[in-house]
């Protein structure tokens, strides 16, 4: 698997398929798998780029954590691809989007529910602080299932245990627990600015079945931005993307389309 080395030496991984301009997918809490559903409907039309972000998957790990060296790791993928992409990044992947364009050069950006905390749920968020507490506790799971509730349905799961037992998933985010709760961390301590200053055009995607606090989030994504459009999926929550392909890559490709991102020189 192809490796770009991040400026602090850290090696990321990334897969590629497809062939056309760009399309650069980045995810939120799993791996580069969660885009497994969306592959096929890209690589006829793209050169579809999904690397690992550090500490998941085949990508190397550093001591040090911020969400300036996840954007860092964003920018050096970019630098390896031919032609300027359009970026499609989702939850966390969202936000390193949006803040990977605000200093680099990308066609646009497609950013599904990025992972900005805003006003009271900023204020009180604690979800980094009780995972630890559960995971320092020596529950790992609980501590997965912490997070797992919060951004996936927020209060409006009345049995978590049986919705994990049916999803195809679990438990594999347990691997990576000690990685969310600093991602958690860093996200508290990340405030939306009040502009946010990206040059290429965005388009944002949300569901209408998602926790109100990240559907809450997306518009204020929406009003910071300067060209920016913001489009509601129907009966859709936060794992739009995989829950409705067909709708995601249509809406995508059509963005897509419409921005001309550059392909790659032959």
């Amino acid at each position: 698997m192809p490796t770009v080395t991040s400026p602090d030496g850290t090696r990321i991984a990334y897969e590629r398929h497809g062939d056309g301009p760009p399309l650069v997918c980045l995810h939120g809490g799993l791996t580069r798998r969660y885009w497994d559903p969306l592959v096929p409907q890209f690589a006829d039309d793209y050169t579809v780029i999904r690397p690992d972000r550090r500490g998941r998957g085949e990508s190397e790990d550093a001591d040090a954590y911020s969400i300036e060296r996840e954007v860092a790791d964003a920018r050096a993928v970019i630098e390896a691809v031919d032609g300027t992409p359009v970026l499609l990044g989702h939850s966390f992947g969202g936000l390193q989007a949006i803040e990977t364009a605000r200093d680099t050069a990308v066609a646009g950006v497609v950013a599904y529910e990025p992972a900005y905390l805003v006003d009271d749920y900023r204020a009180e968020a604690d979800l980094a602080a009780r995972m630890q507490a559960r995971l320092d506790a020596g529950d790992p799971h609980g501590a997965t299932k912490l997070h797992l509730r919060e951004v996936l349905h927020g209060d409006d799961v009345d049995d978590l245990d049986a919705w994990l037992d049916d999803w195809p998933v679990w438990p594999a985010p347990v691997d990576h627990v000690e990685n969310t709760i600093r991602m958690n961390r860093a996200l508290e301590d990340h405030p939306l600015p009040e502009t946010l200053d990206v040059d290429a055009p965005v388009l944002l995607l949300t569901g209408s079945e998602g926790p109100a606090h990240l559907r809450e989030s997306v518009r204020a994504v929406h009003d910071a931005l300067p060209d920016s459009r913001l489009v509601e999926f129907a009966g859709v929550g936060h794992s739009g993307p995989t829950e409705a392909p067909d709708r995601t890559a249509e809406a995508v490709g059509d963005f897509a389309d419409g921005v001309t991102p550059t392909p790659p020189r032959t």
